[in-house]
């Protein structure tokens, strides 16, 4: 399996019926707008030799949900992108549809849950019932993998058990979620160790009251990729 075969098979998920329910109500929810909802598991985006990595929460019923692609059409996505493409790892500040030219430069964006949950709060069962992707793409991705970004403590949380039955080994007691965060996992097979860098989620709750600021994003991106350059 590569990680386009992978990405085939996220989009053919129906494994929690709550969330295909929830996924396929968000054109009824929103009958203004005019275009085609994608309604399905929204795989990861970004090159399979990447870097550097991007973990969110999941998908945002009227953003990715309606676009097919990670942090795409909505508010949160804006300021990513925005992000990204100041310090050199996007070739566009905007990411409004999945053909809008966007691409990414030694980074691939995926999250733990790949539907939109009601309220953005997945239960542990269907966290649980989406891990195997998450798993898999990182062990596509483990060859040029170097650091991973995490936005938010939810994302924080459901990542480190997959890293710790994966090839790194996480520290016990687990590390606690902060922003600027940063914990080196050294492998276990041989190969190269993996920072992690923990950022505060993107939503729009943390950048419109300035708990988030694009200069602190970017902060915590430069450091990736300083680390990612470190691990060469």
């Amino acid at each position: 399996m590569d990680l386009q075969d992978l990405d085939n098979a996220v989009v053919g998920c129906r494994r929690c019926p709550r969330l295909v329910a929830w996924r396929e109500s968000a054109p009824l929810q929103h009958r203004a707008r005019p275009e085609e909802y994608w309604s399905r598991p929204v795989p990861g985006f970004g090159p399979a030799d990447a870097r550097i990595g991007v973990i969110g929460l999941a998908p945002a019923l009227h953003g990715s949900n309606r676009t097919g692609r990670m942090f795409t059409g909505d508010r949160s996505g804006d300021f990513l992108f925005e992000a990204l493409h100041a310090v050199g790892l996007a070739s566009q500040p905007h990411a409004v549809s999945r053909d809008d030219g966007l691409t990414l430069f030694g980074t691939r964006i995926a999250s733990p849950v790949r539907c939109a949950p009601p309220e953005n709060k997945p239960t542990p069962q269907e966290r649980d019932n989406c891990r195997p992707w998450l798993a898999q793409e990182l062990e596509l991705l483990r060859p040029t993998l170097r650091a991973v970004v995490v936005l938010g403590a939810f994302g924080w949380q459901a990542l480190l058990p997959v890293l710790s039955a994966a090839c790194w080994e996480v520290p016990k007691p687990r590390p606690v979620f902060a922003h600027g965060a940063e914990i080196v996992l050294p492998a276990t097979d041989g190969g190269a160790p993996l920072t992690l860098l923990g950022c505060f989620h993107v939503s729009p709750h943390n950048t419109f009251t300035g708990r988030l600021t694009q200069e602190m994003v970017r902060d915590v991106f430069r450091r990736a990729i300083v680390v990612a350059d470190d691990q060469e």
